[in-house]
């Protein structure tokens, strides 16, 4: 494989690393100035005797002694709230929406490369080693250019709060003060890390310095991970505040500050958040990649690498919905009204809307699986009941987003004898959308296992025991969580929340148990053909672009939805919001924001694209007469 010489990389990207040094040192000093302007001020104002003062840890109720100022009280006014003719909401939720499309992608793709690099480093085929080798490369080239933007709208972020939101971010940085010294430490540390580990790539390709290229990649993400889950306590902390008194003063325990009610379960919903998200952008890259591509086997590459890239957001994405059920169930925990507002009340329909993406998330998925039987003679056999997969991921999908109430004016309202339709209605209940979304998930699991198995003939001596046991353990789990789905209309609410768990036990089930069984019968199979990587039908390349679409919508959906059930605080029952702004906008101007965020995303994520696309001259790939399994880089394919 050729590359640009170093010297022609040297000339592309040498200017990234001052700059981003610089922003960094400025990251640096931002905080602090802060956090040294918020000291000064509460030694002008606490006297001495406030500071053997004890209070009461509103979470934790633990005694501690009190510290600093307490949360401001904000007024409607410009020294709180500096205006410059244009919400101010609006202009954080855009820096802030930007910077976490970028932060998620570049903290994600570093573990993709650890991955990928270890399978080519374990390997014992050598030719197999390098394709590996060539795969993670191409996913780090593409996290580079992206994390110089994610620097820069970090420091547009941190620019706008300290113009926008003065005493907001004062009092924030104040109380995270022992940490965010750390914090902008840590970025500066995985900066250095991530260029060593892009640029020394070539010198340390062999031996045991290889086994030193893979143990920084390592470190980078221990350092990334670590950046993640401390910005995640300042979400934290703003929807369930902990380590402060009623009036929000610090009462020196830094761990409770960081780790309030909802610092777990959102570290882990982000954690397979920002991998899903990851995945699917990569896949939208070598899709790119492929739809440009002029060679087969710059074709074949890039098939691979998108088959590769779905997968593994594929992979992060099943567990996902589980994770949000954990966070809410959290949220309903700490407290109570939170969790009407969001599942129930004022945020309810935006539930709706992610119950869409979600069911588009699945269906796409599915629908390029499909697509990839196409590249596998023998698949025939399979492809003739993909009709019947499609009706039952149609079923569950209209199920899942069917409304339990309507909003309608007052003349449909006494046309249809109230919010409620008489039919459809029924299926807006939880019992019903848990049986519709387990129902899809089933059906994904299902088409992935009919994929591995296109071109396979299992010749193990209980082949037939085993193509009879998974197929009546899928048909039982169908049965069982529909089944379920319907008990649940005859018994209590309380009780059929239980409901949920033997319907996730039947899919979790399908998922890694028959998962399992199907790699067992395949080991040693015939095999009826090649798998012939780049002969994949256009249509489902836009299928990897349009899933990093549906990916991007609904997480900056998901992010409006967590931050507006603060309602009108800043800090959820410590520090209000006085702005001008301290409402929630409507569901049309929310979509339209978010729509307008994925479109920029998109259109500043394709420059990366394309400069990915110059850094590296594609080198010929040798043919290779041989039958890749799931998980193998492809061979050329003569024409």
């Amino acid at each position: 494989m050729t590359r640009l010489s170093k010297r022609s990389f040297w000339s592309r990207h040498w200017i990234m690393i001052p700059w981003l040094l610089v922003l960094s040192i400025l990251l640096v000093q931002s905080v602090v100035v802060e956090t040294q302007i918020w000291a000064a001020e509460s030694a002008a104002t606490v006297d001495a005797e406030s500071k053997t003062q004890t209070g009461r840890d509103v979470y934790y109720k633990t005694e501690g002694i009190v510290s600093g100022q307490p949360a401001p009280k904000t007024s409607d006014d410009s020294h709180h709230y500096p205006r410059y003719n244009f919400e101010s909401r609006v202009l954080i939720w855009f820096a802030n929406q930007q910077h976490l499309y970028y932060g998620s992608f570049v903290l994600a793709v570093p573990i993709f490369c650890m991955i990928i690099e270890f399978l080519g480093v374990v390997t014992k085929d050598r030719t197999l080693g390098k394709r590996y080798d060539r795969l993670a490369y191409d996913f780090i080239k593409i996290s580079l250019t992206a994390y110089s933007l994610t620097a820069i709208l970090g420091g547009i972020l941190l620019f706008t709060f300290i113009t926008l939101y003065p005493s907001f971010f004062g009092y924030l940085s104040g109380i995270f003060r022992p940490v965010m010294h750390l914090y902008a430490l840590l970025f500066v540390a995985e900066s250095g890390i991530l260029y060593i580990y892009y640029y020394g790539w070539d010198k340390m390709s062999e031996g045991f310095l290889k086994w030193i290229h893979l143990s920084m990649a390592v470190v980078l993400n221990i350092v990334g991970t670590v950046l993640m889950f401390l910005a995640n306590s300042w979400i934290g902390f703003m929807m369930s505040p902990a380590g402060v008194n009623e009036e929000g003063r610090y009462l020196g325990n830094i761990w409770h500050v960081i780790h309030t009610a909802l610092w777990n379960p959102l570290n882990l919903h982000r954690m397979l958040g920002n991998m899903a998200f990851g995945g699917s952008v990569v896949a939208a890259y070598a899709a790119y990649r492929f739809l440009a591509a002029k060679t087969n086997d710059e074709r074949a590459h890039y098939d691979w690498m998108g088959y590769v890239a779905m997968f593994i957001a594929v992979l992060f994405l099943i567990p996902l919905p589980f994770a949000g059920y954990w966070l809410m169930r959290e949220v309903y925990a700490y407290r109570q009204q939170m969790g009407i507002t969001l599942m129930g009340g004022l945020l309810a329909w935006l539930f709706i809307i992610q119950a869409t993406m979600i069911g588009a998330l699945f269906l796409t998925a599915s629908y390029y699986l499909w697509q990839c039987m196409l590249r596998m003679r023998g698949a025939e056999k399979y492809l003739r009941y993909v009709k019947y997969l499609l009706f039952l991921m149609a079923a569950g999908f209209l199920v899942f987003i069917t409304p339990h109430t309507m909003v309608m004016t007052p003349a449909e309202l006494k046309a249809m004898g109230g919010q409620q339709h008489p039919v459809l209605g029924n299926f807006g209940v939880m019992s019903a959308k848990n049986g519709g979304i387990n129902v899809m998930i089933v059906t994904t699991v299902l088409s992935f296992i009919w994929y591995q198995r296109g071109n396979s003939i299992p010749t193990v001596s209980w082949a037939k025991f085993g193509n009879i046991f998974m197929g009546t353990f899928f048909t039982m789990a169908y049965i069982n969580i529909i089944w379920l789905s319907v008990y649940g209309y005859y018994i209590p609410a309380n009780v059929r929340v239980g409901l949920s768990v033997p319907q996730v036990a039947s899919t979790l089930s399908c998922l890694f148990f028959m998962t399992a069984i199907n790699l067992v019968m395949l080991r040693g199979a015939k095999r009826e053909g090649p798998v012939e990587w780049g002969r994949m039908t256009v249509r489902s390349q836009y299928a990897l672009i349009m899933l990093a679409t549906e990916f991007t919508w609904m997480m900056a959906l998901m992010g409006y939805i967590r931050s507006s059930v603060r309602l009108f605080w800043h800090i959820n029952e410590i520090m209000r919001d006085n702005s001008p702004w301290a409402y929630t906008h409507t569901v049309g101007f929310a979509a339209n924001m978010i729509s307008f965020n994925v479109l920029f995303f998109w259109m500043t994520i394709l420059f990366v694209f394309w400069l990915a696309s110059l850094g590296t001259k594609t080198a010929p790939q040798d043919t290779m007469v041989v039958v890749p399994p799931a998980w193998s880089p492809p061979y050329a394919v003569k024409q």
